[in-house]
Formats: C-alpha cells, structure tokens, sequence
C-alpha cells in the first residue's frame, strides 16, 4: 500500500491524489486504508516517514561501510571522515535518481503541507544534518589546523553541504546524464577541499575600495 502511495503522491501530488486510486491500485478496499491510517494525511506522512528513514539508513550504511572496510579508491585514506562524508553523499544522490517517486514526496511536496508534515520532514532533515556534521567536525578534529574552525562553523559547513546536496537534486532532474558518483565527486571537492584551504589559514576577503 505505501509503495503505490508513493508514485501516486509523486505523480499527481498530495492535492490531487485520491484514497480510492490508491487502494484500487494496491488491491485493498478504501476503508481498510483508513482504517489502518486514519486519513488521507496519515497515508502521506507513512510515506514520508518510511523514505526518510530509507535515505537516512542508506546515508549512515554508506558512511559505517566506508569505515569499515576502508574504501578510499586505491587514496590510502581509508575510514578518514572525508570518504565516510564521500560515501555517504553517494548513497544519497543514488538515492535521489534511483527513487525518484520517493524524493519529490520527500523534497518537492512536503514543505508546500501541513504543519504536522513539515514537522516530520524538518526531523527527517535533522537526523541527515546532525550525520553530515559529525563527519565535518571530525575532519576538522583530525586536522593538524583544527582550532582555526569552531563548532558553530563546522555546523555552518554542514549546513552549507545539505543545502547544496538538496539543490542539486533539481540540478540531476535537470540533467539526467549526470551520474552520482560525479556529482558527489564534484560536491566534495567544492566543500572539503575548500573548507581545508581554510584549515589551512588561506581566507577569502572582499577587496576594498
């Protein structure tokens, strides 16, 4: 049942989507889904929670495989936060084009919703953020420069990463040929290698007239 639910929302909306399409697709009567989730709303926020958890588990087994098994592409930096940050971002973004239905549930629909909702993707978003931090804040731990970025600006970089991740969803739709692997790749060299730049005492000021 929440498998159709998902390509109906993804298809037609959380307006448009009709409880009767759902259950006659999924092979159940009407109320047998009411009466296992209470209304239309409740169908949408099973489906929201169940993707959510999906992407989150895919991002955090991504980045306890890449530690555990040391895969760092023949670099000889194995288990390092930046190829546990690195295989995570590629279970996302494998996520997003492998379970397309799933994401515009997740990202394109959810947060034009109800309260209750945006609350469960706000939440949804935590868990991602607070993953992506830890890896950040133990880059920076491991570096030899660390004191020079505080927590309040690992938090920022981690910030920074999840929104950039999150738009370049729309860039992929926009431009189906792009793999995950490179845009992973591209996003990390932008933000790590920037962020180690940093590390290293180099920063960016405007220049004043």
């Amino acid at each position: 049942m929440i498998d159709v639910a998902v390509q109906v929302f993804a298809k037609r909306g959380y307006h448009a989507a009709s409880v009767d399409e759902i259950a006659e697709l999924a092979g159940i009567s009407k109320p047998m889904v009411y009466l296992y989730l209470d209304s239309k709303e409740g169908l949408f926020l099973a489906c929201l929670r169940r993707e959510a958890d999906r992407l989150v588990t895919a991002f955090q087994g991504a980045a306890r495989e890449a530690a555990a098994t040391g895969a760092d592409g023949g670099s000889g930096r194995g288990g390092a936060p930046e190829v546990r940050l690195h295989a995570g971002l590629l279970a996302f973004f494998a996520f997003v084009a492998e379970r397309r239905d799933s994401w515009v549930v997740l990202h394109r629909q959810a947060s034009e919703l109800s309260e209750t909702i945006a609350a469960a993707v706000a939440e949804a978003r935590r868990a991602v953020m607070a993953q992506v931090a830890e890896l950040v804040r133990a880059g920076i731990e491991e570096s030899v420069a660390a004191p020079q970025l505080t927590e309040r600006e690992a938090d920022f970089v981690a910030h920074a990463l999840v929104g950039a991740a999150d738009s370049l969803t729309d860039w992929m739709a926009r431009n189906p040929g792009q793999s995950p692997e490179g845009v992973a790749l591209r996003l990390m060299n932008m933000v790590w290698v920037g962020m180690g730049r940093v590390l290293e005492g180099e920063v960016w000021v405007p220049a004043r007239g």
